[in-house]
């Protein structure tokens, strides 16, 4: 992974698309998320991330519901080619451990689908503050062993990665670092997928200084992202919370990972940091950086009106596909 100096991670203007959906968050009058209670926050980000467009094809899309202690947790089943016995992805969508559901992040499913010929497994997450860590990482868990353990139910079988994005990055990667641990009992995992993750409970980093604000993601959206998804501040120093504050052994047990950035992006450092620190533990990291981006922007290849779209996700979804597919070849 190339190193990148602090003052050359962000470029000195940014994208032009990622500038006028940010215009356009001013010109509607758009309200701060720290305003609002989680409910509210679901309804206003669930109307942007769900424009009324016909998806991206896939072959087939099957929903089902794994049944865990007390509970169900629904995934749903992309699948562009049944009767290929393609490799399984499971996918976790961003939002903060609060937000989000199967509907938001229903593009970038289908795009990891098709670009990357594989079985896409979205999960549908227990989120906070109704069920605070670690509720999504037992079901991130959960669903990963599932996928596994039923990959020639599904139409999978060559192979197994993780992949998500924001706070579901971070669901993949300490999935990841719990199939190791040998008293839990490992899927094996082939490879991460991990666009822009949370990696660490911390508000020091340069990045959170100058994108604090006015770049989608804001640093005080990040403390209340936190506060509704950790009961106390001991939550966030735990390792599957706070993926960065592993050990090194965890770390150099890691699959490869293929980690995407961008410079606008408060949680950009943090994840520069996580690249390292595999990279130093001798695990192969590809780092793909969008230097004038912001954070969520993969989402955004298909926004609700009045909001234009970013062509750069189409981009990051192909870089993405291309990925997934040199690892299972």
């Amino acid at each position: 992974m190339p190193t990148i100096p602090l003052e050359e991670r962000r470029a000195t203007e940014l994208d032009s698309d990622a500038q006028a959906v940010l215009d356009t968050l001013v010109e509607v009058d758009a309200p701060d998320i720290t305003h609002l209670s989680p409910e509210q926050a679901r309804a206003l980000l669930g109307d942007f991330f769900t424009p009324d467009v016909e998806p991206e094809p896939i072959a087939t899309v099957d929903e089902r519901k794994i049944r865990a202690d007390a509970r169900d947790i629904r995934v749903r089943i992309y699948d562009p080619g049944p009767g290929r016995n393609l490799p399984a992805v499971v996918y976790f969508h961003g939002g903060g451990w609060v937000v989000g559901n199967l509907d938001t992040h229903d593009t970038v499913a289908r795009a990891l689908a098709s670009e990357g010929e594989c079985v896409v497994v979205s999960v549908d997450y227990r989120k906070g503050p109704e069920h605070p860590f670690p509720g999504a990482v037992e079901d991130a868990y959960l669903a990963t062993k599932w996928v596994a353990d039923r990959a020639d139910e599904i139409g999978a079988g060559r192979g197994l990665a993780v992949a998500g994005e924001s706070a579901g990055g971070t669901l993949a990667t300490v999935v990841a670092q719990m199939a190791i641990e040998k008293d839990i009992g490992s899927p094996q995992i082939d490879h991460q997928l991990l666009f822009y993750p949370v990696t660490n409970h911390s508000y020091t980093t340069r990045s959170y200084e100058e994108n604090s604000e006015n770049y989608f993601l804001t640093a005080r959206g990040m403390v209340w992202f936190w506060n509704h998804y950790l009961r106390d501040d001991t939550d966030g120093a735990n390792p599957r919370a706070s993926p960065l504050r592993a050990p090194r052994r965890v770390l150099a047990e890691l699959p490869p990972v293929t980690l995407f950035t961008s410079g606008y992006d408060p949680l950009r450092d943090e994840q520069f940091a996580y690249g390292e620190a595999l990279e130093d533990a001798g695990v192969s990291v590809e780092h793909v950086h969008y230097e004038d981006m912001i954070h969520d922007f993969v989402n955004m290849s298909q926004l609700s009106e009045p909001f234009s779209d970013i062509e750069a996700a189409n981009d990051a979804h192909e870089r993405a596909g291309e990925a997934l597919r040199t690892v299972f070849e």
